[in-house]
């Protein structure tokens, strides 16, 4: 696994370069759906990650926000669930909040993570039973357990809907663009915790899962359920990262909300 996550960290560098020659220059934006944009970063990320990770290991399948999914994954062992882009928003509007988000999944279960936003030059990244490195250097979430006055990343357009307004007096919310790049954040503990109550999909959140765990917090769907990977369906309803310390107050505090209407 250690050569592996070596070669991984290199081809998603590697991605993020790709990227970065977009970065704040002249690119192409479609709509793939409302509210949801893909520009040619996007696709130029997504196509070196996918020669480049099937090419280190044919046996496994693929699953990419930006590569028509195959069935035939489903039947593999090890799958990669990979964002090439996450926080294509942010990424447009120029705000260094984006992320390469790479995962390694084998039995529904990620076994190894890596997470890079080229523009910061953050790398988070680990391997199953080995723990979480932010940048070569070792990494693990905060040690808060008081609720009250908590760092919580939060997602630029859900603050913009008002989902977080009933928390405000009782957090210091911190607006911040892209999930794996905040699911990073927290394993890494630059912020105590991070949530969503709208829908997500495996890719946005697969590597932040294994990084939070190694990490010793906690990352669940907002039924408090462990994920399970490689599904036929990718959509999740929303998740919860924290630090394990705070994990049932966050439960307990947000669950009468319900998931968010979108």
């Amino acid at each position: 696994m250690e050569a592996l996550l070596k070669d991984t960290i290199e081809i998603t560098k590697a991605a993020g370069a790709a990227i970065m020659q977009y970065y704040k220059s002249s690119f192409t934006v479609e709509d793939k759906s409302p509210d949801n944009p893909v520009t040619d970063a996007d696709y130029a990320a997504d196509t070196l990650l996918h020669q480049r990770l099937t090419a280190r290991l044919p046996e496994a399948g693929w699953l990419s926000e930006e590569t028509v999914d195959q069935p035939d994954r489903l039947q593999k062992e090890k799958v990669w669930i990979v964002d090439p882009l996450d926080g294509t928003k942010e990424f447009i509007m120029g705000i260094p909040e984006f992320a390469v988000s790479v995962a390694l999944v084998e039995n529904g279960q990620p076994i190894l993570g890596v997470i890079y936003n080229p523009a910061s030059a953050e790398l988070f990244y680990g391997v199953r039973g080995s723990g979480v490195f932010l940048n070569g250097n070792r990494a693990q979430v905060t040690r808060r357990d008081q609720l009250e006055g908590a760092r919580v990343d939060a997602s630029r357009s859900e603050c913009k809907r008002g989902e977080f307004e009933p928390f405000e007096d009782m957090l210091k919310i911190q607006i911040i663009g892209g999930t794996a790049y905040k699911l990073g954040r927290v394993a890494a503990g630059l912020c105590d915790a991070s949530w969503s109550r709208g829908p997500k999909n495996e890719w946005d959140i697969c590597a932040g899962v294994l990084l939070i765990t190694e990490a010793g917090g906690r990352c669940v769907d907002l039924n408090n359920t462990p994920f399970i990977f490689n599904r036929p369906k990718t959509l999740v309803n929303g998740f919860i990262a924290d630090n394990g310390r705070l994990h049932h107050r966050i439960i307990t505090t947000i669950t009468p909300y319900g998931p968010a209407r979108t």
